[in-house]
C-alpha cells in the first residue's frame, strides 16, 4: 500500500521524482571512502535508477532543456582557452589532447566490436570509462535519430546509462590513482622533486608564497621615520630602491605635523613623520631588516578602503605578459596581483603568461584599484544577474545548427542541437572574452547551468531507464567493468609516453595534460597533492578544454561507428 501511494504520488507529480533523485543524489554523491568520492553526478544516477524502478514517466523535454543549457554553459567557460589553444604556442597541446581523445575513441570502439556491444553499451563504455558524462546526453539523442522502434530505442538508451554506471567510478578513481601512482614510475621521476625544480624557473619557491590559501597575500604597516637612511629621502626614491631588487613596497600614507596625506612620489620624509607601508607578506622580512623606526599600531593609520577584486584578462597590451612582469610594468603603486587563475584552478604566476580569459585577482586602495582595470580587461564584479537575452538566442542559434543532417557512407552524421549548443557556447564564450561589454554570465549562474543542468539531465535519464538497468547489468555487467579499465588506461598510458617521447614535455606538464584530455578532475587533484605543486596544472586548462569538446562529439561517433 505504501509503495503504491508512493508510485501514485509521483506518477501524477513526477517534478518531485526529479527533486528527490537530485537531493539524495548529491547527499551520496559527497560520501568518502577514504579520500574518493562517486560525485554528484553518479551519485544523481545510480539515485536516479533506483527512483526509476516505480516505472515513472518524466517528459523528455524536461531533460534536454537541462542538458542544452549544460552543453552551452560549458562550451561558455572554455571557449576562450579552447581558442587560445588554436594559436601556436597551444597547438602543442591542443595535439597532444587530441591523439589521447582519439586513443580513448579508438578503444572503447575496438572493446565494443570485440565484446558485441550495440550503440547503446559502447556509448556507456565510452562515457564512463572517460569520464565524460555529456556523451549519455549526445550519445542518447544520436540514438534517437536511428529511426528504431520506441522499445528499441528505450532499451538501447538504458544500455548507456548502465555502461556509465559501471566503468564511471574506476575511470574516475582509476585515473588518479594510475597518474599520481604509477605515471611518475613510468616517467621514471620524482614527482615531487622535478616539480621543485620547474618551480625554481616559474617563480614558485618557498619564499614566493604567491600560491597559498588560507595566507594573507598583501599587508599593511605604520611605522615612525627614525632611521637617517630615510630621513630626506623621496617616497620614489625609497620606491625604487626597493623595485630595483625586486620587490614592490609603496608608501602610501604619511601622516605629518599637518595631519594625514596621501603619499605623493615626490613628497621627502622628514623625523617624526609616521609613514603608512604596503608590500607583499613575503616582502615584509626584507624590509624589516632596514629598520625604519618603530612600528605603530593604531587603526586610525589604516582607515582607508582596500578593494580585491578579480578581473578577467582582455588586453591585448596584456596578453602574453606574466604578472610578475605585469606588476612591475602596468600596475599602480600599491596594486599587487595576488592570484591567477585559469577555468577556476590557480595557476604559478611568475612566469606563466596571460591568456584572453584569464582572470588575475587584483588587491590595493580601492581608488587605485578601479583605475586600473581597463588597461587589463573587465572587472568581474559580483552580481547576480545573468544575460538571458545572450543565453536564450545562444542556446537557439546552437539548435538551429545541429539540426541539419549529412549522409557519409550512407550514416547519417548530425551534429544533433545537443553539438550545436556546445559549438555555440564555444564562439559565444569566446566573444564575450573579446567584449565584455555583453553576454555577462556569473559565476554562480554558470555554476548553476553547468553542475544542475548535468545533473537534472542525468536524474531523468536514470529514473527513465531504471526498469531496464537490472537486466542490462546482468547481460553486460562483468565484462563492461573490465572493458572500462582497458578504456581507461590506454589512453593514459599513450598519454604519457608521447609526452615524454614525441612532445618532450616536462613530466609535470605531461601528467597534467593527461588529466586535461581525459577530462578527470579527481586526477588533477590527485596529482598536484603527490607533486605537492601546482605546476601541473600548466599542462591541464588547455587539454581539458579540447578534451571536453573532443569526448562529447564522440557520444555521436560511436554510435554511428556501431
Amino acid at each position: 500500500m505504501g509503495m503504491q501511494w508512493v508510485h501514485d504520488l509521483f506518477e501524477k507529480y513526477p517534478e518531485l521524482a526529479v527533486f528527490l533523485t537530485l537531493g539524495v543524489g548529491y547527499a551520496v554523491g559527497r560520501i568518502k571512502i577514504g579520500s574518493f568520492s562517486i560525485g554528484a553526478v553518479t551519485g544523481v544516477l545510480l539515485t536516479g535508477v533506483l527512483v526509476g524502478q516505480l516505472d515513472i514517466t518524466i517528459s523528455p523535454t524536461v531533460k534536454s532543456i537541462f542538458f542544452l543549457l549544460f552543453l552551452f554553459a560549458m562550451g561558455y567557460r572554455v571557449g576562450p582557452q579552447f581558442v587560445h589553444g588554436l594559436k601556436k604556442d597551444g597547438l602543442p597541446q591542443v595535439l597532444f589532447a587530441a591523439i589521447v581523445c582519439v586513443t580513448g575513441l579508438a578503444a572503447a570502439y575496438a572493446a565494443a566490436r570485440i565484446l558485441g556491444y550495440n550503440p547503446g553499451q559502447g556509448a556507456g563504455l565510452l562515457a564512463g570509462a572517460l569520464t565524460q558524462s555529456a556523451v549519455i546526453g549526445v550519445a542518447s539523442d544520436a540514438i534517437n535519430g536511428l529511426g528504431l522502434a520506441a522499445a528499441e530505442q528505450k532499451s538501447m538508451i538504458s544500455f548507456v546509462v548502465v555502461g556509465y554506471a559501471i566503468t564511471y567510478i574506476f575511470g574516475t578513481a582509476g585515473a588518479a590513482w594510475f597518474l599520481s601512482a604509477m605515471g611518475p614510475k613510468i616517467l621514471g621521476i620524482n614527482l615531487a622533486d622535478e616539480c621543485k625544480k620547474l618551480e625554481k624557473e616559474v617563480g614558485v619557491t618557498q619564499e614566493n608564497q604567491e600560491i597559498s590559501s588560507g595566507y594573507r597575500f598583501n599587508v599593511y604597516r605604520a611605522y615612525v621615520v627614525e632611521n637617517p637612511h630615510y630621513i630626506g629621502e623621496t617616497v620614489d626614491a625609497i620606491e625604487q630602491r626597493f623595485k630595483a631588487q625586486d620587490k614592490r613596497i609603496f608608501i602610501l600614507r604619511i601622516k605629518t605635523r599637518l595631519g594625514m596625506v596621501d603619499a605623493k612620489p615626490n613628497m621627502r620624509l622628514e623625523a617624526g613623520d609616521v609613514v603608512v607601508i604596503g608590500m607583499t607578506k613575503r616582502n615584509m622580512d626584507h624590509f624589516v631588516d632596514d629598520v625604519i623606526g618603530e612600528e605603530l599600531f593604531d587603526e586610525a593609520l589604516f582607515e582607508f578602503p582596500i578593494e580585491t577584486l578579480e578581473v578577467v584578462v582582455t588586453s591585448k597590451a596584456v596578453i602574453g605578459m606574466t604578472p610578475h612582469d605585469l606588476s612591475f610594468k602596468m600596475l599602480s603603486r600599491g596594486v599587487y596581483i595576488s592570484a591567477l587563475k585559469r577555468q577556476g584552478e590557480e595557476l604559478p604566476m611568475r612566469h606563466t603568461e596571460l591568456h584572453r580569459g584569464d582572470v588575475i585577482v587584483i588587491v590595493g586602495p580601492q581608488a587605485t584599484v578601479e583605475s586600473i582595470v581597463k588597461r587589463i580587461g573587465y572587472a568581474a564584479h559580483k552580481t547576480s544577474e545573468t544575460d538571458m537575452i545572450f543565453v536564450g538566442f545562444g542556446v537557439l542559434l546552437g539548435g538551429l545548427i545541429g539540426i541539419p543532417t549529412a549522409h557519409i557512407a550512407g550514416i547519417p552524421i548530425s551534429l544533433t542541437t545537443s553539438g550545436g549548443a556546445l559549438i555555440m557556447g564555444l564562439i559565444f564564450g569566446w566573444l564575450r572574452s573579446l567584449h565584455p561589454t555583453f553576454g555577462r554570465i556569473p559565476e554562480g549562474a554558470v555554476w548553476v547551468f553547468n553542475n544542475v543542468g548535468l545533473t537534472t539531465f542525468v536524474a531523468v535519464v536514470g529514473i527513465s531507464a531504471g526498469p531496464g538497468f537490472v537486466s542490462g547489468i546482468k547481460q553486460s555487467g562483468l565484462s563492461m567493468f573490465i572493458a572500462g579499465i582497458f578504456v581507461t588506461l590506454i589512453p593514459l598510458l599513450v598519454g604519457l609516453l608521447i609526452g615524454k617521447y614525441f612532445f618532450k614535455f616536462h613530466p609535470a606538464i605531461t601528467l597534467g595534460a593527461c588529466a586535461g584530455a581525459q577530462t578527470t578532475t579527481a586526477a588533477i587533484g590527485a596529482i598536484t597533492e603527490v607533486a605537492k605543486s601546482q605546476v601541473p596544472v600548466l599542462g591541464y586548462t588547455v587539454t581539458y578544454a579540447i578534451g571536453n569538446i573532443l569526448l562529447t562529439i564522440w557520444g555521436a561517433i560511436i554510435v554511428a561507428l556501431l
